[in-house]
């Protein structure tokens, strides 16, 4: 079939005219492909539109390290359009799933069609429209299940910490437990119980005091050996670390009296031993299920859950909490908060800033990730200002480069390599705070400052309760 006839087919080229078409058909070229074989990959130069005559292709989209299925393109179909007419990289990549046979159309030939023949101008546009919004729409959930991953792997990582230490504090009281059971047990002799109590009482106190550093660790084991070896102790270098690890020094073993020698001096240390340890474990305890109800506590608070779409926020703490869902990101960077405080609650959607504030801090710390000259610092401010509370995010990393500032907050465009963003994080941002929130989203960079603003009204100019706006399209 000739190339007249194979467009002609193609609901993109259907309202042209036979003149039209045919001065497309002269330009044109065709491309055979192999399953499995890649057409163009993200980040080429679009300089070439594409239609499928047979077979079909994937639109892959790599992001957080995997790829995203787009789009499956059968004969018919148009592909390549959207960055030729933009004369922007590839945005994602095509690869064939079957073997599959391809009409080229270049630039210079599409330019010329479209500057000749309105019809043929609205087609396109048409298609593009279309094709913008179901990239947008799947690269959007992509983003936001990327966006989920991220924040689950931070907050399963530091619950981890907490929840282990809990389980190694609670395996160690358990023996110790037994040991001071055992010890407890045993019948007092030469009053050893009653001094064991006496003692006891003054761990509490050795044990609030400083850590000691290792010369004064060492020389306090040694006068404890000594004493212990004064008193017929059997193995001191033994008892003497364990002593001096618990809070007890030789001062406070002289409370125990010249008469308990031997057998019953170690025993009476050992469980002096075992009752400061305890002790301490319990507080190890209680601070690390502490700490995994603050996370826990901080998570709810991130996702607003059980609560109206819209409510009074506090953006101080909706920074704190996802400050903790990104501490996995943040533990190399110096954070400095700079909070008005009187500045006032907000009536907002809590969960959808949330997901500004992760998309910024993300960012951030992406960028900071490349500074190796200076201490990477980010820097977060919120103040009112008249009707308005303004949140700052910024960074000293490399900066925005002047090219892509005017289009930082488009659909697909990112500073990142291919592969490490969808360029959709900053779009989908703009468009909760301008579009839920009615508010301002902009961006001052230069090379090791970086500042994304926030500008937020107090209130929101819809009622209270309603729902974010819907989604889709460009800003």
């Amino acid at each position: 079939m000739e190339p007249y006839e194979r467009l002609k087919q193609v609901d993109l080229f259907t309202d042209l005219s036979d003149d039209d078409l045919r001065r497309i058909c002269k330009g044109v070229l065709e491309v055979n492909l192999e399953s499995g074989e890649v057409l163009f990959e993200e980040g080429d130069p679009g300089d070439q539109a594409y239609v499928v005559l047979a077979g079909t292709v994937d639109i892959v989209k790599a992001t957080e390290g995997r790829e995203a299925l787009v789009a499956v393109r059968e004969p018919g179909s148009v592909i390549g359009e959207m960055a030729l007419l933009q004369e922007a990289p590839r945005i994602a990549t095509v690869r064939a799933r079957t073997d599959a046979q391809l009409l080229v159309i270049s630039k210079a030939t599409l330019d010329e069609l479209l500057e000749s023949s309105p019809s043929a101008a609205r087609a396109m546009f048409r298609s593009l429209l279309a094709r913008m919004r179901e990239t947008s729409d799947r690269l959007r959930h992509s983003e936001r299940m990327a966006q989920l991953g991220t924040l689950t792997a931070g907050v399963a990582h530091e619950l981890n910490n907490p929840a282990a230490a809990a389980t190694r504090a609670a395996q160690r009281l358990r023996e110790e437990l037994e040991t001071y059971t055992a010890l407890a047990a045993q019948p007092p002799e030469d009053g050893g119980v009653a001094r064991r109590g006496a003692l006891a009482l003054a761990v509490d106190r050795v044990a609030a005091g400083d850590e000691l550093d290792a010369l004064a660790r060492s020389g306090a084991e040694m006068a404890v050996e000594a004493w212990l070896d004064e008193r017929g102790v059997e193995e001191p270098w033994l008892l003497a670390p364990e002593l001096v690890g618990a809070g007890i020094d030789a001062g406070l073993l002289d409370q125990l009296g010249p008469e308990v020698t031997g057998p019953a001096l170690a025993d009476a240390a050992r469980f002096l031993v075992a009752s400061s340890v305890i002790r301490g474990l319990v507080a190890d305890i209680a601070a690390s299920t502490a700490r995994l109800s603050e996370i826990v506590r901080s998570l709810k608070s991130y996702a607003y859950l059980d609560r109206a779409p819209a409510q009074d926020v506090d953006l101080v703490q909706g920074l704190e909490d996802t400050l903790l869902m990104l501490a996995h990101k943040t533990k190399h960077v110096r954070i400095q908060r700079e909070f008005d405080p009187d500045l006032p609650t907000i009536a907002a959607y809590g969960s959808e800033l949330n997901q500004v504030w992760t998309n910024l801090i993300d960012n951030a710390c992406d960028a900071l990730a490349e500074v190796t000259d200076r201490t990477p610092t980010l820097t977060l401010r919120a103040f009112p200002a008249g009707a308005d509370v303004i949140v700052e995010i910024e960074d000293n990393g490399p900066g925005i480069p002047p090219d892509l500032q005017p289009r930082i907050f488009d659909a697909f465009v990112t500073t990142k390599p291919p592969g490490q963003g969808t360029g959709l994080g900053l779009q989908i941002s703009y468009r909760i705070v301008a579009l839920e929130h009615r508010g301002e989203l902009m961006v001052d960079s230069e090379p090791g400052r970086t500042t994304f603003r926030v500008v937020l009204p107090a209130r929101l100019h819809e009622p209270a309760g309603s729902t974010p706006a819907n989604e889709g399209g460009a800003p």
